[in-house]
């Protein structure tokens, strides 16, 4: 039995119906556990992970190919990622880059207008997407096995010939321009922005955001959009991946034949590599008249995305501080014993060429902004003075650990994640490195970090930023540092 309880039966009487009921006594719900043993008390094997058999292969000896077969459906996945992001270009040239890879889905190819392509697409089930990020642009292509040779001759049109309908660079400039108009007001997108010009600098790709005048349309002139589709969509910089229902010998011709059609690079890019022109620590307000504030609190942190010590100590580390929700010390003091805020979390970001930040962010009533802000400030030094106790680090170690699984819940998964990787630089059993080192992480590694990384914890030492009423916040703002008044951008 996991419960005993006392049981209290009787009949109940309506015009209708009789019933009988029996009602548990509460007050002697004694908390068992089966066999004895408590929930707590319960001992696993430790977890392993057996990572994916994932075959490495090049296609015509220069482009890098990810496979792995995968015959629980007729279907196939095709990945490819091409090195070029924001990161390699100048700030006058983010309207352009960022509207390349969201232009070659919908703008049709040169033979094809984009209606027909759409046809095309559904009539054969065919699923294709473009992205990008920071460093790489992006394409996935989903399809039944049968239709692959139909698929990747409309995906490699797609990316090889666009056709960039000035029609359809016009709707994703309104969308843009719209977005951009909305996100004005939004305390979240101009917390976030306004931190990241300060500690990185207008000469920082991090720093920079996309502002209307990168979308003129002379800037977004078929040309230049030609050009740069030329100077990132190209064979030197692709990685493909390939998981489904086909093998790799089957494969081979496909492949070659897709990246025949993707003309070499003409030139080759370095990512911007400039310092960060971090802004002087203190108060930075922007002045809105909404009723609570928004909060986001840092510095530069230089661990970069590698199998240092440092490297894994952040993960976990970060989670303690503020990543891991309810249970981080944030939530736990800011929202759950001060009731100064629904959500309080940390952000530790380790790119691959640092710095990257650690940042502390909520959302409180206009009036408690001070308090909140001294709040998140006595977390940090207290992080910082003493390490964590080993059932926080065990805690945390068990929710990535735990967690880590339900990244590879089928192949494409796997697939996508070892191309990231890999484009990173990273061996290709990163996976299983990445979770045996998460496992040896201590309580001193932590405390070791923290401390090499912000110091004591101090105000002083930090970049706030505040979006909220100056009317009511400004007073006790002053009391904290240097106070600075900024206009939104």
């Amino acid at each position: 039995m996991i419960f005993q309880t006392d049981w209290a039966c009787f009949w109940v009487k309506t015009k209708t119906a009789a019933l009988y009921l029996c009602l548990v006594n509460p007050f002697r719900l004694d908390a068992q556990s089966l066999n004895g043993v408590r929930y707590e008390n319960l001992e696993f094997e430790p977890l392993t992970f057996n990572q994916p058999d994932v075959k490495a292969y090049k296609i015509l000896e220069d482009v890098d190919v990810l496979f792995l077969e995968d015959n629980s459906l007729p279907l196939v996945s095709v990945f490819a990622r091409f090195r070029g992001g924001t990161s390699h270009f100048s700030q006058e040239q983010q309207g352009v880059v960022t509207a390349v890879p969201m232009l070659l889905r919908s703008g049709g190819t040169v033979n094809l207008p984009s209606d027909s392509v759409d046809a095309l697409l559904e009539y054969h089930a065919i699923d294709i997407s473009f992205g990008r990020d920071g460093r790489t642009s992006f394409s996935a292509l989903n399809t039944l096995t049968n239709y692959l040779d139909e698929a990747l001759e409309i995906w490699g049109d797609l990316i090889t010939k666009p056709r960039f309908s000035p029609d359809m660079v016009q709707v994703w400039r309104n969308q843009e321009l719209d977005y951009l108009k909305r996100s004005e007001r939004d305390p979240n997108t101009l917390a976030i922005r306004t931190f990241n010009r300060l500690i990185f600098g207008d000469q920082h790709p991090t720093g920079w955001a996309l502002r209307p005048e990168d979308l003129e349309l002379e800037d977004l002139a078929i040309q230049n959009l030609r050009d740069m589709h030329g100077a990132i969509f190209c064979r030197d910089n692709l990685t493909l991946g390939v998981t489904g229902n086909i093998k790799w010998k089957e494969l081979i011709p496909k492949l070659s034949k897709l990246v025949r059609s993707i003309a070499p690079c003409e030139r080759s890019f370095e990512e911007r590599s400039q310092i960060p022109t971090s802004a002087d620590p203190g108060i930075y307000l922007i002045p809105i008249d909404l009723p609570q504030a928004t909060i986001i609190t840092g510095k530069l942190s230089g661990i970069g995305l590698n199998g240092t010590v440092e490297y894994f100590a952040s993960q976990i580390g970060n989670l303690i501080l503020g990543g891991s929700g309810l249970n981080s010390r944030l939530s736990s003091r800011i929202r759950t014993e001060a009731g100064l805020s629904y959500s309080a979390s940390s952000i530790w970001t380790t790119p691959m060429n640092p710095p990257g930040v650690l940042a502390s962010m909520t959302q409180t009533e206009a009036q408690s902004t001070a308090r909140a802000i001294k709040l998140i400030s006595e977390i940090l030094k207290e992080i910082t003075k003493k390490p964590p106790n080993s059932r926080e680090v065990q805690d945390a170690v068990d929710e990535i650990s735990n967690g880590f699984i339900f990244n590879f819940q089928n192949p494409a998964q796997v697939i996508s994640r070892q191309m990231f990787y890999l484009t990173q630089g990273l061996p290709l059993n990163w996976l299983s490195a990445y979770l045996e080192g998460i496992q040896q992480v201590s309580p001193k590694d932590i405390h070791n970090t923290f401390g090499e990384f912000i110091g004591e914890g101090n105000l002083d030492d930090m970049v706030t930023v505040v979006v909220g009423d100056p009317a009511i916040v400004e007073a006790g703002l002053k009391n904290l540092g240097p106070l600075y008044i900024i206009e939104p951008r």
